[in-house]
């Protein structure tokens, strides 16, 4: 590495030839950290990066991003001069050097706090904002990829987004998304992702409400939902998940937004994701779910829509996926019973009841105490349910929980109603416990 250095130092013939071996020895952790400790490694990368010569300027710029990949904080900071070049160069050269530039910048943001510290009073958000307005899509998967590692500093809430808002970011972020498939997935991704550590934070979902992103995402997954059937992209999960968790952090953050997005098409487009990720990217099942969780949490729309269009068939499907997915059927169930008699009834016209009986006997208490909650609202709603649960011999599966410390209060209150005259009144509903599950 030293004679490599040296070579390219004294600025012999075969310099070029030099880098593109340094490069590659510079995928080495041990060999990124003895050549940042050579004096004037750094400097001599820079004096390259920053020359008229552009074959050895794009050599430098692959130096300092196989550097940029270290995970040792000191090989960060030893590149920190190089920083304000590289915002620098992001306006301007190929689209191939800009993305390196981006990359080696995303990297060394992800690993130094004190590379971030330096960044923002550089002006890295507004040369990010510049670049948004790119044609090219590298460029903008690239900037994406900055933006996204940016907002998950742990200082992101207080010292980073509060400049991302006060920029037009959000809305190029939005538009950049909603464009999906047209954009390039690549970047429809990282923008996706960049929303969703702004939705975590709180303090953006006014702004992002107000530029209507509860509308716009939505949309968005109702197209992702209709590409399905076809010949759907590779990687279209990666930009389904964000766009699905952005969406239920905004319903469960801001109270009656939901009202902006009563188009039951929305649950036709959750099932058929459900449908084509099931079997091999089960992860999006928990986030589908999550959704429909808080679709169906306070508005009655949703809850009659899913009956109406006879989707919960469908939903009793899911019960045996996973544990989480069992929790969450159980909830979205809960939220419909939860709305009265007349979504009760229906309930248990679907053959809900035969399904739940086996989901009683599991050894889960999180998901059989879901259960619980579900027949509880059933039998005080619609006492037919528990007569039709006594036949079934429902009562013998709630006796084997009455020794469970977590279950056995919930449990003898079943039986106890159970136990009465049809028609007959019931305890009211245990809204404390249903709360915490809601």
């Amino acid at each position: 590495v030293l004679e490599l250095l040296r070579g390219i130092q004294r600025g012999s013939e075969d310099r070029k030839r030099s880098l593109s071996r340094l490069c590659w020895a510079l995928q080495n952790k041990e060999t990124q950290q003895k050549f940042v400790r050579l004096d004037g490694s750094i400097r001599t990368l820079i004096g390259l990066f920053t020359s008229s010569l552009a074959d050895m300027q794009m050599e430098a710029a692959r130096c300092l991003h196989e550097l940029s990949h270290s995970s040792d904080p000191a090989v960060a900071e030893a590149c920190l001069p190089v920083t304000s070049y590289l915002l620098t160069y992001l306006s301007g050269h190929s689209v191939e050097f800009t993305e390196l530039c981006l990359y080696t910048l995303g990297n060394l943001v992800v690993e130094s706090k004190a590379v971030r510290k330096q960044l923002l009073p550089q002006g890295i958000i507004p040369v990010l904002t510049s670049c948004i307005q790119s044609p090219h899509e590298a460029v903008l998967e690239g900037l994406g990829y900055v933006l996204s590692q940016l907002l998950q500093a742990k200082e992101a809430p207080t010292e980073i987004i509060p400049l991302v808002l006060d920029s037009v970011l959000p809305q190029h972020m939005l538009r950049l998304v909603c464009s999906g498939l047209k954009a390039g997935i690549g970047a429809a991704v990282e923008f996706a992702w960049c929303l969703h550590y702004l939705v975590c934070s709180h303090t953006a979902n006014a702004a992002l409400l107000s530029l209507g992103a509860l509308p716009a995402l939505s949309s968005l997954l109702l197209d992702l939902a209709s590409e399905i059937p076809q010949d759907a992209p590779e990687g279209l999960e990666l930009l389904v998940c964000p766009v699905l968790r952005c969406l239920s952090n905004l319903l469960a953050e801001e109270t009656g937004c939901e009202v902006q997005i009563q188009d039951e098409r929305l649950l036709i487009a959750l099932f058929l994701i459900l449908q084509c990720f099931l079997q091999q990217h089960p992860f999006i099942v928990q986030e589908c779910l999550w959704l429909l969780n808080n679709l169906t949490a306070d508005e009655p729309f949703f809850c009659s829509a899913l009956l109406s269009l006879d989707l919960l068939p469908a939903l009793l499907q899911l019960l045996p996926c996973s544990q989480m997915a069992s929790v969450l059927v159980l909830t979205v169930l809960c939220n419909i019973a939860e709305k009265g008699p007349v979504y009760c009834q229906q309930l248990h016209q679907q053959p809900a009841l035969p399904l739940l009986l086996p989901t009683l006997a599991l050894p889960d208490t999180e998901v059989v105490g879901q259960c619980l909650e579900l027949l509880h609202l059933l039998f005080l709603h619609w006492p037919e349910a528990a007569a039709d649960f006594v036949r079934q011999g429902g009562h013998r599966a709630l006796e084997q929980h009455q020794s469970t410390p977590e279950l056995q209060e919930r449990a003898r209150a079943l039986l106890d109603m159970v136990g009465q005259p049809l028609g007959a009144s019931a305890f009211s509903p245990c809204h404390t416990t249903l709360s915490a599950f809601s």
